[in-house]
């Protein structure tokens, strides 16, 4: 029996992620923005902002009886405020099955608002638990995703001011659940429109001086951004948040990185079966160019990719035309879109 071995146990015992105890973490935190990149593309600023607010707590440097963190996110739809909640996730408690997403716009009755912590007894769920309570009480090392927390109803914001101020929440049947080893993080649309229209095809351009135009049209649309907070939020609840973090619309360049993110989960599959991938640059811009949209940032490349690649794929290898030890290729064809072929076996003579 080993350390890895008896650190499993404990951490099945307490709730508490085996990284956290089987490393040091302060060695972990202090290269957490690299490790966040690897899977969030661009957005310095957000991970900057959120890896020193993390640090801060973990060092000691705020109030215990509070969250680890409390952040809201703003920006285009597809820019990666959902990937960084994934990826803080598994970054700080070791897998994503530590995130627990709530959809605020199903609270904004005010009759509704009670699922959040339970029902009243007498009423029906009464044994089922709060939405909210029941699953930080069961996994309370966790990242409490609130999506669209503008279109809650206005007595949300006051249990989320208790969990934010006091660091826990009591639910209908009286037990009191811990919130401090908890990270929450709000998504919000406030002003998305206006940071959408940051750039008028969609990317950011790189060139030095478009680049500074950018810079500036991005400062703009973070004061705009914070004044429209300001109308819809209270300010004892915008005062107890630790960071506003505006997302930017991504660049060309971020696009095709995330392109490749994506098929290279596609290459590792194959690979377990002991088959390559290859994708000409041809048809990695013909998918960036279907699958990016301005309204829906990159989020469409996952469909497309799946779609024009994955299905081909799934159908060839049920088929029996992949066998191990093949290489497949994609291609842009001019009339089909992709074309998805073996490679041509390369002669003793194109080997060497």
């Amino acid at each position: 029996v080993g350390e890895e071995e008896i650190a499993q146990v404990v951490a099945m015992w307490t709730g508490i992620p085996v990284t956290r105890i089987a490393q040091e973490e302060s060695e972990r935190l202090l290269k957490m923005e690299e490790a966040l990149h690897g899977r969030v593309i661009g957005q310095e600023e957000a991970i900057g902002i959120v890896s020193k607010a993390v640090r801060r707590a973990r060092a000691g440097l705020k109030d215990p009886k509070r969250p680890i963190g409390s952040f809201i996110f703003l920006g285009p739809t597809g820019v990666g405020k959902t990937e960084l909640a994934k990826a803080l996730a598994e970054f700080m408690f070791g897998s994503e099955d530590a995130l627990i997403k709530i959809d605020m716009s199903e609270f904004m009755e005010r009759h509704n608002v009670s699922r959040l912590v339970g029902a009243p007894p007498g009423y029906v769920g009464f044994d089922e638990g709060g939405q909210l309570t029941e699953a930080v009480r069961r996994k309370n090392y966790c990242v409490v995703l609130l999506d669209e927390v503008e279109k809650a109803h206005p007595e949300v914001f006051n249990i989320l001011l208790q969990i934010l101020e006091d660091g826990h929440l009591s639910d209908a049947k009286g037990r009191r659940v811990d919130f401090r080893n908890a990270i929450i993080i709000m998504t919000s649309n406030l002003g998305a429109k206006q940071l959408q229209t940051n750039s008028s095809l969609g990317f950011r351009a790189m060139g030095s001086t478009d680049a500074n135009r950018a810079e500036s049209s991005y400062e703009l649309m973070k004061e705009k951004v914070a004044a429209e907070l300001k109308q819809n939020f209270r300010p004892e609840f915008l005062n107890r948040i630790d960071a506003t973090v505006v997302f930017r619309s991504l660049t060309i360049e971020e696009i095709a990185h995330i392109v490749d993110l994506m098929l290279a989960r596609v290459r590792d599959q194959l690979r377990a079966q002991q088959m390559n991938l290859e994708v000409t640059d041809a048809a990695k811009e013909h998918i960036i160019k279907l699958g990016y949209d301005v309204a829906y940032g990159a989020r469409p490349l996952r469909r497309v990719i799946q779609n024009m690649i994955e299905d081909v794929l799934a159908e060839h290898l049920l088929l029996g035309k992949y066998e191990p030890g093949s290489t497949i290729v994609v291609d842009k064809d001019p009339e089909a879109g992709l074309d998805i072929h073996l490679a041509e076996p390369r002669t003793p003579v194109e080997a060497r």
